[in-house]
């Protein structure tokens, strides 16, 4: 093939890739998005073959532009497909979930709650939620970690109810508690929703090991008043966590990750006792 031949059907190659993606920017019909994806174009990569858009490449358009009615369709007929990693060319990184943490970072929380239904109907998924992303791109971070930098606390709450552990450590060995204290600690904006990160972190996480303790115990001038004394010396383990903690931690280990919230509704507790915001 003459490279004006291979230029040329790269540029076509391009340019139908936008066409798509503006497609599904636009919110267009789910018929006709299919239509698209499923039309074959010339791929000149390796083996230069007829290909067509796959159902994760086009979850991932959907989940940028919070198309909610294709993220349900691509969801709900190709369910595993479109989970994989988009593209043909796999990272050499564990499998990762890439959709997941874009749906963290773009706050699509609805499309979000699909995905984790998604993947509590299929065994294969069980551990898609802790899948840390690729360790070249974003240090190993599991879409808790991300939910944490950026400081949404309902999805903090989402993922770690759904299954989401906190123990998990990134490349920088750094668990979702470490991203928050580093937050506090570096910064003064923001500080509830910080806090109110920690304290969800907490009732999920009935042991600590974490890589901000030694600084926590070295300035507890700093830690102590803005954390409370109880919770500060609860973090750098010199007290016990209070019997509200301790028996909120017991009560959600039980609870089915995959009736989350509505098991946390329907524990038979005063309302006023179930874990809200500051209640830790």
């Amino acid at each position: 093939m003459c490279s004006n031949q291979v230029s040329l059907q790269d540029e076509q190659c391009k340019y139908y890739a936008y066409m798509f993606y503006q497609a599904v920017r636009d919110q267009e019909p789910v018929w006709k998005l299919e239509e698209m994806r499923t039309m074959e174009y010339f791929h000149l990569e390796e083996d230069a073959s007829l290909r067509c858009y796959l159902p994760s490449d086009a979850l991932m358009y959907a989940v940028v532009h919070n198309h909610l009615r294709y993220a349900q369709y691509l969801l709900s007929h190709y369910a595993e497909e479109a989970l994989k990693v988009p593209g043909i060319k796999f990272c050499c990184c564990p499998p990762s979930a890439p959709h997941l943490a874009l749906a963290v970072t773009y706050d699509r929380r609805d499309i979000l709650v699909m995905i984790i239904k998604v993947i509590h109907e299929l065994p294969s998924l069980q551990s898609y939620i802790n899948r840390a992303s690729c360790f070249h791109l974003s240090d190993g971070k599991t879409p808790l970690h991300l939910a944490c930098e950026l400081l949404s606390a309902e999805t903090v709450l989402t993922l770690l109810g759904n299954g989401a552990s906190p123990k998990i450590i990134d490349r920088k060995g750094e668990t979702p508690l470490d991203v928050i204290l580093e937050q506090l600690w570096s910064s003064k904006v923001n500080v509830e929703s910080k806090k109110l990160c920690l304290d969800y972190l907490l009732l999920f996480s009935s042991s600590l090991n974490f890589k901000m303790r030694e600084m926590l115990r070295d300035n507890p001038g700093f830690w102590s008043p803005l954390l409370g004394e109880d919770k500060f010396n609860y973090l750098v383990g010199k007290r016990p966590a209070r019997l509200y903690l301790a028996a909120m931690q017991r009560i959600l280990q039980c609870l089915q990750p995959a009736h989350f919230p509505q098991s946390i509704q329907e524990l038979p507790i005063p309302h006023a006792l179930k874990p809200l915001p500051g209640s830790t």
